[in-house]
């Protein structure tokens, strides 16, 4: 996962800068064919100003060498929103020193959030780690979602039971394929944010190897930081289900890094759908 590779600095940038046409940025496109999808690099470091050099040593992974100011005129030429600018801010510099960096070490939930977790009654809840493991739950997240006891340890992930588990597949039903980007784009915020730790690129590296779609989704690079969002499930159970999820950040718990929350409206079909998986 070098920086100048298809999943660091470079693959970024070559990714972005394919899905721009000159008609796109103003240029004149002289008709024939061309050979790069896309931008030439010339054309990317006319457009924000920058010397070919300065941009070639981008696109090689050698951030160091260039300025904030320079970042920031690449990332408006290549029109990235403010996620994306943040990530290429991120992955142009050298990682920060991680803590548990050998990845060897569990995360601890404190017992705060563990009380935290288990009053949500009616409120499927999860706490998730840096590379989404799932490192606690309370029963109702367990009844909608499954039961992530039975699961193995090293694929205890969101990402490896939303790319690997059939089961997952059939409860988002036609909402999966939107799901899964927004899964892999969240999961390129937290690879800028955690750079440099082995267990993440660990993460990454068994989830290529296992999923195609993963693999595919991993290569087009969406950014987006996971925010508020709505999933219609088909519970086998319950049946239609639409769930509100909100992902609330720990930062005195970084190990743990979030929890993620889940809501019925109230008075609806899926609300009464909860009481029910909840046994109330």
């Amino acid at each position: 996962m070098g920086d100048a590779g298809a999943d660091g600095l470079g693959g970024f940038l070559k990714a972005r800068r394919a899905r721009l046409r000159p008609q796109d940025v103003g240029l004149r496109d002289y008709g024939g064919a061309r050979r790069v999808a896309g931008l030439r690099r010339e054309e990317l470091a006319r457009l924000a100003g920058v010397s070919i050099a300065h941009y070639t040593r981008l696109e090689q992974g050698k951030g160091d060498v260039v300025s904030d100011e320079v970042l920031t005129a690449v990332a408006a030429a290549l029109r990235l929103d403010a996620d994306e600018s943040t990530y290429l801010h991120r992955i142009a510099r050298r990682p920060e020193t991680c803590a548990n960096k050998d990845g060897t070490a569990r995360a601890e939930v404190p017992l705060s959030v563990r009380h935290l977790l288990h009053s949500f009654v009616l409120t499927p809840a999860l706490v998730v780690g840096r590379h989404t493991q799932l490192l606690a739950w309370n029963p109702l997240a367990a009844a909608v979602f499954g039961d992530f006891a039975n699961v193995p340890d090293e694929r205890r992930t969101l990402s490896h039971l939303l790319f690997t588990e059939p089961s997952q597949r059939d409860l988002y039903g036609d909402g999966w394929g939107a799901a899964a980007r927004e899964h892999v784009a969240h999961l390129r915020v937290l690879f800028a944010r955690f750079r440099g730790d082995p267990a993440f690129v660990a993460h990454v590296e068994s989830l290529r190897a296992l999923s195609a779609d993963f693999a595919r989704l991993w290569d087009e690079h969406p950014v987006a930081q996971t925010r508020s969002r709505a999933y219609d499930l088909h519970h086998p159970v319950v049946g239609d289900l639409t769930l509100h999820a909100e992902l609330v950040s720990l930062p005195d718990a970084p190990s743990c890094c979030a929890l993620d929350l889940f809501a019925a409206e109230p008075g609806t079909p899926s609300a009464r759908a909860l009481r029910e998986l909840a046994g109330l």
